[in-house]
């Protein structure tokens, strides 16, 4: 890099800042190269200084004046502007000219489809104009918005509606006010022409919100879905939390290019369109339970994050982690709590702990940053909602809600921090928390190994736990942390035995808190199994030495279906690793008739939900499988996964072809049952297409599926076994949706995860369909994104051609959207993972991307850290 080295951030460095703005009144005069921003703001002196620094990035400044008065003592910087002299309480106006047409970065202010749209999270806004662009500086803000009214008859900014007039030229202006004080992140402008959806909400207490969702032109019925999930999530969180909305209206916009899922700017969402999108024709039964999930966070972001905000962003686990725990829950509770919490657990096991022991592995709440869009990570998010769960397991349902009544108490119309969460739990519920904080400093994965023992004469059980935490990129000392460990014991019935110690009854919670701890249980008449980590109660990672017999008895004992799932799982995992040592020492893949038996047996069992059935079928993804190994063998481990799937369909055929014989459905429904059924359906269908004598049900499912969910179904099974149908299948979705990026998404990752000796050389011809651009964020991680993430095989070729892909993508990412090249990345940065040659190989990329004259802050951390470790 050419630039002086970019400088890290550092959490204990935080100071308050030097003063305050109580007001911002914002005038937006369109235009898609030369928009004209005035920002007036009452700002009040908070410190000593006399000195005001503004972020400001790729702005063109046209005067600054305090109090109605040309200002001249200021300074233009690198990273915005510093003002000097200044009275102890002004007025300060700046006006300044921005370019949204040419911003492909996606933030600030900038055209999707000719709609202008903002993300300001995190540090957006300084793209805007000159402002104190931090988290802890809130204000009332009014904005004005003036356009040309026939290109852009909607004008949406936050809050409410106050003003509206028809200007000369064939301009119109539109003024909104949000009286709840807000940083400059939560700002949104929206100008454009859409189609909008309307309904209505009336709250607890009585009041009429309206209800608006606007989409492209012609997508009208396609929004139906986002909104009863938002009055869903509405209803949800009136009943579960107490907290009621707080405007008269609530909007959400969908756009097509958006670097996130979407952003929960108060008042008015601005979501991508993947997530609002949606009927039986274009969106599968994922995407259905995805938008619901989405449209509930950003909602239940009205309290935890909008209310309550972050006081510097290093805190962002207080709003993410919480607000993912809420729209979990929120799922479970609508939907299946088991199979919600199954695919909870297959992130947190695959991608967050592969990210733990990566060089960017970090605390829920980093210690330093030099990116602050580099923070929008799994562990803060996913791992955060596991700390906020952990809690929830300690305290209860009724203190951990009046643990989150007294956080609003305090808090309300603040920005607080991730302490100030906890203390109020612990206030609340008079449950020391005290060790429990470690989950918020501390990194890594922790390890928490299990022995047992029975002692047939006094009749006594004891487990003996240890727990360690490796050490990780950042941190080499690591102390014991709280953690609640959910245990159930089954005696050789099934039936459960109730835990006593000293002849009185205790929780089934057991308190981890100690490098090594025993807990003994008396009056247990034959030593039991054990199921434990109930519920994944913790973020750890479970060794205890199961039998086979342990766990096929789990699978049909255990008293809930995630912990048979939890039990399967463990089976899949011992003799997934048995069979990769086989295969590195020239065996072949085996399974034990016990093992193919217990599947049958879930297979069989018609007293479980279709939907666990589906997920208890489902083998470990690679990504999960790679985190097991210190170094992974890439192509052993793909072989097994597919020598296992192959076994599995060959043994379990006669009942996989009963089950999808049996579970059709006439009509489409999202009712739970309805796609728990189709599910089950579809995960027959990708066993049953490893069968040559059944590739034909693939063909026949594509050309009569009545939705969209089949249709992927058979698209999948033809992908995922290369079967000769494929091309054919291929082709024809190309040309009945060529027209529909969205939908082409879903081909476009097929593509990108085509395990086909040519995958590469067919991905590059996709980047040349009319459908596909570099510049739209859901092209690119569905093409792309898909190749690097879920294609092991072919992106970790030993020719090093999936790596110097990847490196070239990066490298035009990195000038284009560099947020999105961040993504991207992660594959690449894990390459201590692999053989010798597959290190080198991409080291040579890195070290090509490091030496990139403009190389972008969200790269450079990233990667300078992967090589530094």
């Amino acid at each position: 890099m050419t630039e002086s080295t970019p400088k890290a951030k550092y959490r204990n460095d935080y100071q308050a800042p030097s003063h305050t703005i109580s007001e911002v009144f914002l005038t937006f005069e369109l235009n898609e190269t030369r928009t004209k921003v005035t920002a007036i703001s009452r700002v009040k002196q908070s410190g000593s200084s006399t000195v005001l620094d503004l972020d400001g990035d790729s702005i063109e400044l046209a005067s600054v004046s305090i109090n109605g008065e040309n200002w001249t003592d200021f300074e233009e910087t690198a990273t915005g502007l510093t003002l000097a002299n200044l009275p102890s309480e002004f007025e300060l106006k700046i006006v300044n000219y921005i370019s949204p047409a040419t911003n492909t970065a996606l933030e600030g202010l900038y055209l999707s489809d000719g709609a202008y749209c903002t993300q300001c999270e995190a540090e957006g806004f300084r793209r805007i104009t000159y402002f104190m662009d931090r988290p802890d500086v809130l204000a009332e803000y009014t904005t004005e918005i003036i356009a040309d009214k026939s290109q852009f008859p909607f004008l949406l900014s936050n809050g409410n509606k106050i003003d509206e007039q028809d200007l000369e030229n064939g301009f119109h202006s539109v003024t909104w006010h949000d009286p709840h004080p807000k940083p400059a992140y939560l700002f949104a402008l929206v100008a454009g022409d859409f189609d909008v959806l309307t309904d209505k909400y009336v709250t607890r207490s009585g009041r009429d919100v309206a209800l608006e969702i606007f989409v492209d032109k012609g997508n009208l019925e396609r929004a139906n879905h986002a909104m009863v999930s938002l009055i869903n999530s509405m209803k949800w969180d009136e009943e579960r939390f107490g907290l009621e909305y707080d405007l008269d209206i609530y909007m959400i916009v969908a756009v097509d290019f958006f670097n996130m899922g979407a952003m929960e700017n108060k008042g008015l969402n601005v979501f991508n369109s993947k997530f609002v999108l949606a009927n039986e024709k274009t969106a599968t039964d994922t995407d259905y339970l995805g938008i619901e999930a989405v449209i509930g966070h950003e909602y239940f972001h009205n309290w935890t994050g909008n209310r309550v905000t972050c006081r510097d962003w290093f805190q962002l686990s207080l709003k993410e982690g919480l607000t993912v725990f809420r729209d979990q829950e929120f799922s479970s509770d609508l939907g299946s709590r088991s199979v919600n919490r199954i695919n909870n657990v297959r992130v947190i096991r695959g991608p967050q702990f592969a990210e733990d022991s990566s060089p960017m592995s970090h605390p829920i709440r980093p210690e330093k940053v030099i990116e602050m869009n580099n923070f929008y990570t799994l562990t803060v998010y996913e791992k955060g909602s596991e700390v906020i769960r952990m809690m929830h397991t300690l305290l209860g349902e009724d203190k951990f809600q009046s643990g989150m009544r007294l956080y609003f108490e305090r808090h309300d119309g603040t920005a607080a921090t991730c302490e100030d969460f906890v203390a109020a739990m612990e206030d609340a519920s008079a449950v020391d928390l005290k060790q429990f904080r470690l989950w918020y400093s501390q990194s890594g994965t922790p390890i928490v190994s299990v022995t047992d023992s029975y002692d047939e004469e006094s009749k006594t059980y004891t487990l003996s736990v240890s727990q360690c935490t490796p050490v990780t990129h950042d941190q080499s000392n690591k102390q014991p942390l709280h953690i609640p460990f959910d245990v159930e014991l089954y005696d050789k019935e099934g039936n459960i035995i109730e835990l006593q110690c000293n002849g009185e009854v205790v929780s089934s919670v057991l308190n981890i808190t100690e490098a090594k701890q025993e807990f003994v249980f008396d009056n247990i008449m034959g030593k039991p199994t054990p199921s434990m980590l109930r519920e994944f109660s913790a973020p750890v990672r479970l060794e205890f030495k199961y039998s086979d017999e342990q766990l096929a008895f789990l699978m049909i004992h255990a008293r809930n279906e995630f912990a048979k799932w939890d039990a399967g799982q463990m089976l899949l995992a011992k003799h997934i690793k048995t069979n990769v040592t086989n295969l590195k020492n020239g065996g072949k893949v085996e399974l034990p008739s016990l093992v193919v038996d217990a599947f049958r047996g879930v297979l069989l069992n018609e007293n479980c939900d279709p939907a666990f059935t589906a997920e208890a079928l489902s083998l470990p993804s690679f990504n999960e499988v790679s985190g097991w190994y210190d170094q992974v063998d890439v192509d052993a481990v793909c072989d097994v996964l597919l020598g296992i799937k192959g076994i599995l369909a060959s043994e379990l055929r006669d009942e996989l072809l009963a089950i999808y014989n049996t579970t059709i459905q006439d009509n489409y429904s999202i009712e739970h049952q309805a796609i728990a059924k189709r599910a089950l359906r579809n995960t027959c269908l990708q066993y049953l297409a490893k069968l040559p004598e059944q590739q034909n049900l693939v063909m026949d499912q594509y050309q009569s599926a009545n939705n969209m969910t089949d249709t992927m179904a058979a698209m999948t099974a033809a992908n995922s076994s290369s079967l000769s149908c494929r091309e054919t299948i291929m082709q024809d979705y190309s040309d009945k949706w060529q027209h529909d990026g969205l939908v082409m998404d879903k081909w476009f990752a097929l593509q990108g995860s085509n395990p086909a000796e040519d995958a590469l050389q067919n991905l590059k011809e996709c980047m040349n369909h009319p459908a596909f651009s570099l510049k739209n964020p859901n092209r690119t991680r569905s093409l792309i994104g898909a190749f690097l993430n879920m294609n092991p095989r072919r992106f970790h070729d030993k020719s090093g051609h999936g790596y110097q892909f990847a490196g070239e993508i990066l490298k035009q990412l990195n000038s284009s959207n560099p947020q999105v090249a961040s993504r991207l990345i992660d594959p690449l940065l894990k390459f201590k993972k692999y053989d010798e040659q597959r290190q080198q190989l991409i080291r040579v990329e890195l070290d090509k991307i490091k030496s990139m004259d403009d190389l972008a802050n969200d790269l450079f951390e990233k990667v300078s850290k992967a090589l530094e470790s």
